[in-house]
């Protein structure tokens, strides 16, 4: 089974730079003000100037469309990752707005209604499952991933929150054709949004590709 690799909440530039070195398949920056990992300043042409085989990957919370369309091209981006409240009619303007691959995430608790991804099947690319927290992301918890049984789309997802190195023998027995790519944040941060090189190297190392 074929995952792939995100690292996501990047935004200072030399760090970066050693990420992409590392080869991942998505890197992640964060639009959303409200994040301790905020892109900020950060240079857009040097997001464009990134390895064109590392999708660029821009993560958003309730924005305006327009935007995400204006992010999406002074960036370079090559995927959005809608990480709020937005509806499926929204990930379906965008898409007819602009040519982007697009991730649509859920924050996952017991309580969940798998029930809701159903409107947006055809309206995504892939989902993303996090933990469910009133920050969006970044809490650096895991969630039950037993609750995935009760997931009956055929869609392709991300499965985030809270993994660090520890989680990777478990994250390899998952044996699921649509486990798509593994998302990692905040266990692999000297600070945040400084991401340990080592540590990314050891985890990108012992996963099953």
């Amino acid at each position: 089974m074929d995952k792939r690799l995100k690292v996501c909440g990047m935004k200072v530039p030399s760090n970066i730079e050693m990420v992409a070195d590392l080869q991942p398949d998505y890197i992640g920056f964060i639009f959303y003000k409200g994040s301790k990992r905020y892109v900020a300043d950060l240079s857009a042409q040097f997001v464009k100037d990134l390895p064109s085989n590392i999708k660029r990957t821009g993560v958003f919370v309730n924005e305006e469309l327009r935007t995400v369309v204006e992010r999406v091209l002074e960036y370079g981006l090559h995927a959005v990752q809608l990480h709020g409240d937005e509806p499926a009619s929204y990930a379906r303007e965008l898409k007819a707005l602009i040519d982007i691959e697009v991730i649509k995430a859920f924050g996952i608790d017991d309580q969940f209604d798998f029930d809701q991804l159903d409107a947006y099947s055809n309206s995504v690319d892939y989902f993303l499952f996090d933990t469910k927290t009133p920050d969006h992301g970044g809490s650096g918890r895991v969630f039950n991933w037993d609750l995935l049984k009760k997931y009956s789309l055929d869609k392709p997802y991300f499965l985030s929150g809270g993994i660090d190195l520890e989680s990777i023998d478990e994250i390899n027995r998952i044996k699921d054709e649509r486990f798509y790519a593994v998302d990692v944040n905040s266990k692999f941060e000297l600070e945040p949004g400084l991401k340990d090189i080592d540590k990314l190297i050891d985890f990108k190392n012992m996963l099953s590709y």
